[in-house]
């Protein structure tokens, strides 16, 4: 059962232009092209980077000072594509004001043609989240809010809110989103239970950043069980884990990620540099992608 491939570029910037790792991307036949958000980060921090979540002590990455906004990287990497699906994974919800929000998501797939996967995630930095106006506490309530409001934005031809967080009285917000009724939702979540309830409830997908295809298939299980307590068809969501660094490169383990539910694996790129970048592009299609 053949899935299809996407990738991750942790620092879309100058060194590897978007612009030219998309579109080499696209030539070579891949699904999808995913980079991160971290607007800002403290230079003090105690917060566990949830990607070394199992380690006891971990010291956080460089790379998460060096992460350009994404739906800059998007645009650029939308200008020299046609076909390649482009993914936030993922936009801190809850860090942006949802009326700015809606309109970056909705210019960015306007102008893309459709073409936006839109990743949500409610951010693990306490420091950063609060420097930004989160309740980090109850950050997940405030992100639900949030995407509530977009989609009342995208829909409608004037809007209007009075919630918990937010409140404003009647706008407009144009450009409406290409795909209707708004970009798919991803969730990048991966660890509690909730994660599934919230996926089965109100979204489209599920990116998980997956260690081992035993804790990847264990959550199709309780996604599965989560869509079948709400009445949901499981199919009807799209699964794609973001495997770490390094990990998961041959078909033989493909095909064991599509045999456990996954619609579509995607690949962390390691390289930083335009030539390693293009030749772990080409490494990864030559291994993983069906001709």
């Amino acid at each position: 059962m053949a899935i299809s491939i996407g990738v991750f570029q942790m620092v879309a910037d100058k060194r590897a232009d978007p612009a030219i790792v998309a579109k080499a991307a696209e030539d070579l036949g891949f699904n999808s092209y995913w980079v991160p958000e971290h607007p800002i980060l403290p230079a003090a921090s105690k917060s566990t980077y949830t990607a070394d979540a199992a380690d006891e002590d971990p010291e956080l990455p460089d790379y998460l000072w060096q992460i350009p906004d994404p739906f800059v990287v998007l645009a650029r990497a939308s200008a020299t594509t046609s076909r390649i699906r482009l993914g936030c994974g993922v936009c801190l919800v809850p860090q942006h004001h949802p009326l700015v929000l809606a309109n970056e998501v909705a210019s960015l797939d306007h102008f893309s043609g459709g073409r936006l996967n839109f990743g949500i995630g409610a951010g693990w930095n306490r420091e950063e989240s609060e420097m930004l106006g989160v309740d980090f506490d109850h950050r997940w309530t405030q992100t639900k809010e949030c995407v509530a409001i977009l989609k009342e934005l995208w829909s409608k031809e004037i809007a209007e809110w009075d919630g918990k967080y937010y409140s404003f009285s009647p706008v407009r917000c144009f450009p409406k989103p290409a795909q209707k009724p708004h970009p798919p939702i991803h969730f990048g979540s991966s660890g509690t239970p909730r994660v599934f309830k919230r996926v089965a409830e109100w979204g489209d997908g599920w990116m998980p950043t997956i260690r081992t295809l035993e804790e990847f298939a264990e959550g199709c299980d309780k996604l599965r069980a989560a869509c079948d307590k709400v009445g949901r068809d499981f199919s009807e969501i799209h699964v794609s884990p973001l495997v770490l660094e390094g990990l998961f490169r041959t078909k033989a383990e493909r095909d064991a990620f599509a045999e456990a539910g996954a619609d579509e694996m995607i690949m962390w790129i390691t390289e930083a540099e335009t030539p390693g970048v293009l030749e772990e592009l080409k490494v990864f299609a030559d291994e993983l992608i069906e001709s």
